[in-house]
């Protein structure tokens, strides 16, 4: 179980910070993805901080993998799922697309769940 805890974040951790690679590198493309209908015109300012703060969210976990405590990595993994479920709700209230909010902000925060399980099992 520990292992698969462990496989599990760093797959999200990964994720999350070649997202953010992307928003600062080619926000215009990654933008498009994240679930909305319409995009701000001159978004790009916030698209880099937003990829800035994911780099920074994937190397949070990283680091604790490195540290090598299970237990303080779950905790910080289910934290750390209030992300992608608060990006969900705000797409869905926004009138957003549904299938981007369930099947990528809404499955990782579910995988981010399982990983604490887990862990905190393990």
């Amino acid at each position: 179980m520990l292992v698969t805890g462990y496989i599990l974040v760093g797959l999200v951790a990964a994720m999350i910070i070649y997202v953010g690679l992307n928003y600062v590198f080619a926000p215009a493309k990654i933008a498009e993805g994240f679930g909305f209908r319409t995009l701000p015109q001159n978004g790009e300012g916030y698209y880099n901080i937003k990829g800035v703060r994911d780099i920074g969210s994937g190397l949070v976990p990283i680091a604790l993998m490195l540290y090598g405590d299970p237990h303080a990595l779950a905790w910080v993994i289910l934290a750390e799922a209030f992300i992608p479920f608060g990006d969900m709700l705000v797409i869905l209230r926004h009138k957003g697309k549904k299938a981007v909010a369930f099947g990528v902000h809404g499955a990782t925060a579910v995988v981010m769940v399982v990983a604490f399980v887990l862990l905190l099992l393990g």
